[in-house]
């Protein structure tokens, strides 16, 4: 006979004192740790349990008893249901704390590292409308929240558009307002949504693969061009001529419109052909150069990678070219270059900047944007980077006096980081979304390298992620 599956009780007046992984809040219950999410540090919490491990617990707040005083009104009314902005509720300043402190105990506990200075943190001017870039689905069947589900009413009308539920590869919770972005965001999917619903036009469903709206990308440039890509499951020609005919009239300002059928199992569109129905197939973002001299241009189409927070962007880069003290003689190597924003950035600093980066529409782009920006000392190269960044590389392009890195969420190969203890450059500057794997490889090159500074950069208000720059020397 099988073991039933008993409901753990729910754990009352919980003490919530901290924030842990993945930002949720930390108490402890019977001496167990408690991550709680929808808490905040100083709370009293009633807590439903939705996960036993040996080591502690998880759960979500379902009553709250006493609350901190550094809790705050969420601004948005889908906060706590939808999987984004979970620090909502958090004062902006103790994000700020709290992100700073997750940096500095990763560098000490994971890499054993104390920098020579831990800098302040770089909030973001703005914490809401900061985004340049979102993507939303399209549901035949949106999720109902608990509130709507105690209601008693009926909801026959189920098809929305929104963003998936946590944990729900095929829930979509439907959205009226989303304040990551700047308008027209809101309205254009709002009008896609209404638009289709009011011709009966199917949704997409991801289990059944069938429907015809899918999803939406949508980038808001600083220059205020706006991209919209549509991804359909089918082709109906005159239905989607319709549409997009419509969003032209109605959202003159969208500079460019471009759709895509997609019949396969996911919603990448990497691997698509992207049509413009509108407009050019580019956007133009725009970044001021170092020297507060002019600005720096970027075409960005859909499959185009760049920072979803322009503004800070640049605040990031600064603060790397800072720590780099790049000089007019110095030949820069940049690591995991994307589309080349960080080395077009310290170009007009160095002699020459070197990028290599895995994706070849990456490097496609940052060629294009160098030739567009007039940058002549700025050169790019594909491949992976454990295997293109060799002694061979070195021998044709020169031994670099400063490496940049800015490595994907995993961190550096271990052939990578061999490689760079093997080199001994002079400096390095090493720029990362996640401080435990940055922790862990500068662990590694402390061998020979010594960090003498670090700075946190806040990229992503209301979330709990982090983007970090340290300074590292090659020890005497």
């Amino acid at each position: 006979m099988g073991r039933k599956n008993r409901r753990i009780p729910n754990l009352e007046r919980v003490h919530l004192t901290d924030l842990g992984n993945k930002g949720k809040a930390v108490g402890r219950h019977n001496d167990r740790v408690v991550f709680v999410n929808g808490g905040v540090p100083g709370d009293v919490v009633d807590v439903q349990v939705t996960k036993k491990r040996r080591a502690y617990l998880e759960g979500k707040v379902i009553h709250v008893h006493e609350y901190s005083a550094d809790r705050i009104e969420s601004q948005c009314e889908h906060f706590g249901v939808c999987g984004g902005c979970k620090w909502q509720n958090l004062d902006y300043n103790k994000q700020l704390f709290y992100k700073e402190k997750e940096v500095q105990q990763n560098l000490k506990k994971i890499g054993h590292i104390t920098p020579q200075t831990f800098h302040p943190i770089l909030g973001s001017a703005k914490q809401y409308r900061y985004r340049n870039k979102l993507e939303f689905s399209f549901t035949d069947n949106k999720w109902l929240t608990q509130a709507q589900l105690d209601s008693g009413e009926t909801f026959e009308e189920r098809r929305g558009a929104g963003f998936h539920i946590p944990g729900f590869w095929d829930k979509v919770l439907d959205i009226d307002t989303c304040h990551l972005q700047p308008e027209p965001t809101n309205a254009i999917r709002n009008f896609i949504r209404d638009w289709a619903i009011q011709r009966n036009l199917p949704f997409f469903n991801p289990r059944s693969q069938e429907g015809w709206l899918r999803t939406m990308m949508i980038r808001v440039a600083s220059t205020g061009d706006v991209l919209v890509v549509i991804q359909f499951r089918t082709e109906l020609q005159a239905e989607r001529e319709a549409l997009l005919n419509d969003l032209v009239e109605v959202f003159p300002e969208i500079t460019s419109l471009q759709y895509a059928i997609n019949p396969k199992g996911n919603d990448t569109m990497y691997d698509l052909d992207i049509h413009t129905f509108y407009g050019q197939p580019y956007i133009e973002e725009a970044m001021p150069k170092y020297s507060g001299e002019g600005e720096l241009r970027f075409k960005l189409g859909p499959k185009s990678f760049y920072q979803t927070n322009p503004d800070q962007a640049y605040e990031l880069y600064k603060v790397a070219l800072d720590m780099a003290n790049i000089q007019p003689t110095d030949l820069v190597f940049d690591l995991y270059t994307g589309t080349g924003t960080i080395a077009l950035f310290m170009a007009e600093k160095a002699k020459e900047v070197v990028g290599i980066e895995l994706v070849p529409e990456a490097i496609a782009d940052a060629k294009i944007n160098a030739e567009n920006n007039h940058i002549d000392n700025a050169t790019f190269y594909v491949g992976d980077m454990k295997d293109v960044f060799t002694d061979a590389f070195i021998q044709k392009h020169g031994r670099p006096n400063i490496i940049v890195t800015d490595p994907p969420r995993e961190g550096m190969h271990k052939d990578v980081v061999a490689q760079l203890l093997a080199l001994e450059i002079p400096r390095m500057v090493y720029v990362s979304c996640n401080s435990a794997t940055q922790a862990r490889d500068l662990g590694l090159l402390a061998e020979k390298y010594e960090v003498i500074q670090s700075r946190a950069v806040d990229m992503f208000p209301q979330t709990h992620h982090i983007e970090n720059v340290v300074e590292l020397a090659l020890r005497a």
